[in-house]
């Protein structure tokens, strides 16, 4: 297996539209789902292209109600590229007798090729090799060449390369009941001889976007010229042309496309820059070559390696892959967020949700500009979140659970249950930790950049105005001389509510509570750390008074957390008198339980009667920080917490999981990397093959899980490696599982490159693109200058005596588990 490429070798009409997902290529502009450029929209193939931040609004009458949904909008169909022998049928893989078949995605070069060998009806054997890119350099263009060899015949080909802008949204079965048609067509046209566009606008943003194709024709070396025909159609631009063909001597067809919107910088109308782009680009070969030295540039700073492990190595570069393919150096300059599902398909609708605390880890370390550029999509949208807040009565910022365009709660009122096909009421909108999730973000990417101006300018002001807002639900319990927070629902979406309750939320769900206590401190912070004149006039511009960061003081001292048995965080006030479930019942039953809250909901039960999670809730506090951190936040909180309970808390319920998200093998995976590694690895793996192997049976074609795909790069980053930064020290804790490779990768911290190697015996770590004073580096409780150019080599299992100084032993040797971290 090459470690670099994905590949298919056989035609699987049932698993395409899962191919056609993760085979996607994209720039951080657009992306185009890997579907075969002569398929149509229906059962087995999906074509979907999007760009990123292209959304559109429609109204739909479901269940007596007027709902309102913004989707990402599926953009016109470039790759519409067909042929057939003058006599016979257009090309339909579904219908003819393939003899070979083979799909390759090239990860290194960001390549999609295909090569079939197929017989028709008439017995005439035919080889199609096509190729295509998406270009990661010339962020408005893309290619596509089709090579078409006849076998055992000759004669003439017919041929049609078409722009299909009738496209409509019909890539979520469960959104099928919803208006889909977004597009309204304005005009097609033949540029010249080679060259057609088209364009169109969403019919509510009002966004205008054009494409433009260049499709010329080729025999060997020489370019031959062709009778074309235009084919017009409201919302479709065709080109259909005759090409005399040789046996065994092979024809090439070259489309190059432009995709423009009327939201673009440096153009003065959509259509006209999208053909004046073509005009100029180069020929395939040319745009191919500048295309893959653009990858080669990002595989040289955002690679993690593995050696010897080829199939992990090939999805690990698939998950980063993906990353770089959603945001990328063409995303800076976007007003666009990060979508849970890429620009890979229609599921969530392409909006934003808390997945971005899974995704920044990765580009904080290698491409810190564009979480700065991420970020500021959030800060755009502060009045917004300011407004959602004001709408609660309330001061500060409430950010959405679902973002889209501007900032305002995108989440639907209403969402199906395909098990038993009735519209439910949707209470995800209590979700309150995208504000934590967002405040988190701010501060690590500060932490590992040290950018203080950003932090000065932006992301201070919205770590304040979210601590407000947590303050401001926060009410104080004088029986119990405790502050608490009611009516909100945490991670784990299984619960929204309490059994028999007409009124949705839960009261003190231990993940919101303690992290709101994490937003209250760091927003103090933030403001010791700005300059006073900064952090004086940021204060008078909030409004923000004494007697309020008093009262944040006091509610970090006072926040209360619920605890039952032996220690265990309650997941929420209540959670301990819920009744166990049958798991082993269900499982007999059903099988795959992992949507728990379908198959009870079909039964016309509900998950909130009993001690079940979809993932992770309590756990993501042992996922953000470490045992000393917990410890502490606890203490200040008035809390005796033992970091032994730890493992217990762990136990209690990973048990209680039925792994509804694909996030939820990551955050196990992680936290019980201390206590169980060979589960631990167990879970990455699993985590690796969440969408490669479609593990939730049919999720994935509708769009990649982006926070899976970077948690499982994460867990190698910083998990096993004990990456962190801390007050200007980079701190390193390595963790390896024993049966896990060698690992390496270069990594970024305040400026600074770093090459990274570890190993269950060894770890290294050099400076080597580095200038300046040295680094300082911490390992098992001791400090190390790194200074430009050298290298620190650390033995994880032998210990050197504490007096050693470093200054005399530039390399030092140490024990790992000195320091116990989770």
């Amino acid at each position: 297996m090459n470690s670099w490429t994905l590949v298919y070798e056989e035609f699987d009409p049932k698993k395409e539209s899962l191919r056609e997902a993760l085979c996607t290529l994209g720039n951080g502009y657009f992306a185009t789902r890997g579907a075969a450029p002569e398929s149509e929209a229906g059962a087995v193939h999906y074509p979907g292209t999007y760009l990123a931040g292209g959304y559109n609004r429609l109204k739909t009458e479901i269940a007596g109600r007027e709902v309102e949904n913004e989707d990402l909008v599926n953009m016109p169909n470039w790759l519409v590229t067909r042929f057939r022998p003058e006599d016979g049928d257009w090309l339909n893989l579904l219908s003819a007798d393939i003899l070979f078949y083979r799909q390759e995605l090239n990860l290194k070069a960001g390549l999609l090729s295909r090569t079939v060998r197929f017989k028709d009806k008439q017995g005439r054997e035919t080889t199609l090799i096509q190729r295509r890119f998406v270009h990661m350099g010339q962020m408005h263009l893309a290619g596509l060449e089709t090579m078409i060899i006849p076998e055992n015949w000759a004669g003439r080909i017919q041929v049609l390369s078409s722009l299909d802008g009738t496209v409509i949204n019909a890539g979520v079965k469960r959104y099928q009941q919803l208006n889909s048609k977004h597009l309204s067509p304005i005009r097609g046209e033949a540029v010249n001889d080679e060259t057609i566009c088209l364009l169109v606008e969403t019919n509510q943003s009002r966004l205008r976007v054009a494409e433009a194709a260049r499709t010329c024709v080729y025999s060997g070396e020489e370019r031959i010229a062709v009778e074309r025909k235009l084919v017009e159609r409201p919302g479709t631009i065709g080109q259909e042309f005759f090409i005399d063909v040789a046996q065994k001597k092979a024809v090439r067809i070259e489309k190059i496309v432009s995709f423009f919107t009327s939201r673009d910088f440096a153009i003065t109308e959509p259509a006209l820059d999208a053909a004046e782009a073509v005009a100029h680009a180069g020929g395939f070969d040319k745009l191919l070559q500048s295309h893959m030295l653009q990858w080669d540039h990002l595989w040289n700073r955002c690679d993690i390696r593995l050696e010897n492990s080829d199939r992990p190595q090939m999805i690990l570069r698939l998950h980063i892959f993906h990353l770089l393919q959603t945001v990328s150096r063409n995303t800076i300059d976007l007003d666009i967020g990060v979508p849970a599902r890429g620009w890979h398909g229609e599921a969530y609708r392409g909006h934003i949700f808390w997945d971005e605390v899974f995704i920044f880890p990765y580009l904080n370390v290698r491409i810190p500009n564009l979480t700065r550029s991420l970020l500021l999509y959030r800060y755009r949208r502060l009045n917004q979140a300011r407004l959602a807040a004001q709408a609660e009565g309330l001061s500060g910022a409430l950010y959405p659970w679902q973002s889209g365009s501007n900032g305002r709660e995108e989440t639907q009122h209403l969402h199906l249950n395909p098990k038993s096909g009735r519209w439910l009421p949707d209470n995800s909108h209590l979700q309150r930790h995208v504000n934590i999730a967002i405040a988190y973000n701010v501060w690590q990417y500060y932490k590992a950049t040290g950018d203080l101006g950003f932090l000065s300018t932006y992301g201070a002001e919205m770590i304040l105005e979210i601590a407000r807002f947590l303050a401001g639900i926060t009410t104080f319990n004088p029986v119990l001389d405790r502050y608490e927070i009611l009516g909100v629902m945490g991670p784990d979406e299984y619960h929204d509510g309490y059994p028999d309750s007409e009124t949705p939320g839960l009261n003190n769900n231990a993940y919101t509570n303690v992290m709101t206590v994490y937003v209250l401190r760091t927003a103090l912070k933030a403001i010791d750390a700005l300059a006073p004149d900064r952090w004086g006039d940021l204060l008078k511009t909030l409004g923000l008074e004494q007697a309020e960061l008093s009262r944040w003081q006091d509610i970090i001292r006072k926040m209360r957390v619920v605890f039952h048995g032996d220690n265990i965080i309650s997941q929420f006030e209540g959670y301990d008198q819920l009744p166990e479930f049958d798991w082993e019942g269900y499982r007999k039953k059903y099988g795959d339980i992992q949507r728990l809250d379908r198959i009870l909901e079909a039964e016309g039960d509900t998950p909130n009667r009993y001690k079940v999670s979809k993932q992770a809730d309590v756990l993501m506090l042992f996922y953000f920080f470490s045992a000393e951190e917990i410890q502490d936040l606890f203490t200040r909180m008035g809390y005796d917490f033992d970091p032994e309970s730890i493992p217990r808390n762990i136990s209690y319920y990973l048990k209680r999981s039925s792994h509804g998200s694909t996030l939820s093998n990551i955050v196990h995976a992680w936290v019980l990397s201390r206590s169980d590694r060979p589960r631990s690895l167990a879970l990455f793996h699993k985590g690796l093959e969440s969408d490669i192997s479609d593990i939730q049976g049919g999720t994935t074609h509708e769009g990649i899980h982006l926070g899976a795909m970077a948690g499982t790069v994460d867990i190698l980053q910083r998990c096993y490696t004990g990456l962190e930064f801390h007050d200007d020290i980079l701190f390193l804790n390595p963790n390896i599982p024993d049966d896990l490779p060698k690992l390496s990768m270069r990594n970024k911290y305040q400026g600074k490159w770093f090459d990274i190697a570890v190993t269950p015996e060894f770890l290294t770590i050099t400076c080597n693109r580095c200038e300046g004073a040295a680094t300082k580096v911490a390992f098992q409780g001791k400090i190390h200058p790194l200074k430009p150019g050298e290298t620190l080599t650390f033995d994880l299992h032998e210990k050197q005596p504490k007096e050693t100084p470093h200054e005399k032993n530039p390399n030092p040797r140490l024990e790992s588990g000195d320091t116990f971290r989770w």
